[in-house]
């Protein structure tokens, strides 16, 4: 008997959770393996966030919260758009669920209408194109390699559009690649969508406070104010204050569609937890030295990785924000292992890499892409260091056919 329907067997696992999961088990057979495969940072939650939380439960704040979630955080959230994005929003133009991969679900889940389609410029986070499928979208791809920074020029865009184009994604910080758009580059694209009211767009900057060597990050809607009634930012505490564990994001855009995200959240999870509600509004509220913190460690890391990467034949693009790298592998598909196999693609060398050298990274095709990988370094110095040399030696080992 089969428990599944026909929309979820058309998606995929989660490819990062796939790697991660993978070098779980080769652990538990007794290999040493280094997991470069998951973006979830590798500090503790602040004490005052967990203080605040414990404060919460302490004095009986362990109820539902209704969908629309506390006061407290939607302040919280609201002024924290004003003061570091220079953005206004009222209560009712924010959203709150359990992750912002639910709101990102849930947006999908209620706007999209059959025949839709969802513009997702590649390199994508790899959860974009499954959401899209499985609630009756269509995802248009539209590569955007190297050459261009990874990034969509207004060309593309414009020559991609349809009377169907429903959704633009927006990932800035971009995960995989760790691209950034510049404001002048953001108003490029929205000078294009100004000529196409159907079309609405998610900028999806969860990664805004990692960025390396003075590059800014301009939220889409300060960058394109003429769009904010059509924008929807999400956000989250996850990566920001090390809050993975919490399940707690959010975002803001017209009320209208806010409402719609609000009444699924009422038939699905009812409301995220009250308790990480309480430690978000904390974060977002309380002392914010932990972020120069993370960004001190996130710098070094990424220059540790750039150096180690420098030795072997990948090809990569410094990463201009959040914590990955991610380099092009086409000088190692069709080598020779020891043993005599062919690398085909980059999903064998990315099992070559986990099989022989005990380093766990995600092949580029689950991000839209072939012939990359990602590595995150969202890991201890020590940690990193010797993956690293894991994966220079495990790479060295392959011979050209």
């Amino acid at each position: 008997m089969s428990f599944e329907n026909a929309r979820t067997a058309g998606i995929r696992l989660s490819a990062s959770m796939a790697a991660s999961m993978r070098a779980t088990a080769l652990r538990a057979q007794g290999r040493t393996v280094f997991d470069l495969s998951l973006g979830e940072p590798d500090f503790n939650t602040p004490e005052p966030i967990v203080q605040a939380a414990l404060d919460a439960m302490q004095a009986g704040l362990t109820h539902y919260t209704g969908p629309s979630g506390l006061a407290v955080l939607k302040e919280a959230i609201i002024r924290k758009f004003a003061r570091e994005n220079g953005l206004t929003y009222k209560a009712d133009e924010i959203a709150i669920g359990v992750g912002a991969k639910q709101i990102l679900f849930d947006l999908f889940m209620g706007s999209l209408n059959p025949d839709d389609s969802v513009l997702i410029p590649a390199p994508f986070w790899l959860s974009y194109r499954d959401m899209v499928e499985y609630n009756g979208g269509q995802a248009v791809l539209l590569p955007c390699g190297a050459e261009t920074n990874f990034k969509l020029s207004p060309e593309r865009l414009a020559a991609a559009i349809t009377p169907q184009t429903r959704w633009l994604m927006l990932n800035n910080p971009s995960n995989p690649s760790g691209a950034v758009y510049t404001r002048a580059e953001l108003e490029g694209l929205g000078a294009v969508l100004e000529r196409h009211p159907q079309v609405c767009i998610m900028s999806d900057e969860i990664y805004e406070h990692i960025r390396f060597e003075g590059v800014e990050v301009c939220s889409f809607p300060k960058a394109c104010p003429a769009l904010k009634d059509r924008t929807l930012v999400v956000n989250g505490v996850s990566k920001a204050y090390a809050m993975t564990g919490w399940r707690l994001g959010y975002a803001a855009g017209p009320a209208a569609l806010i409402r719609v995200l609000n009444k699924l959240e009422s038939q699905t999870t009812t409301c995220p937890s009250s308790i990480s509600q309480v430690a978000a509004a904390a974060a977002l509220d309380g002392p914010q030295d932990f972020l120069a913190t993370a960004q001190a460690a996130y710098t070094r890391r990424r220059a540790l990785v750039l150096e180690a990467l420098a030795q072997t034949e990948l090809r990569v693009v410094p990463p201009d924000g959040a914590f990955y790298v991610f380099p092009e592998c086409s000088a190692y598909i069709g080598r020779q292992t020891p043993d005599g196999r062919t690398i085909g693609d980059d999903i064998a060398l990315a099992d070559y890499l986990l099989d022989e050298g005990g380093v766990a990274v995600v092949p580029g095709q689950a991000f839209g892409v072939g012939n990359y990988l990602r590595l995150s370094f969202a890991t201890s110095e020590e940690n990193l260091r010797t993956a690293l040399a894991a994966m220079v030696a495990c790479l060295s080992t392959l011979k050209k056919g």
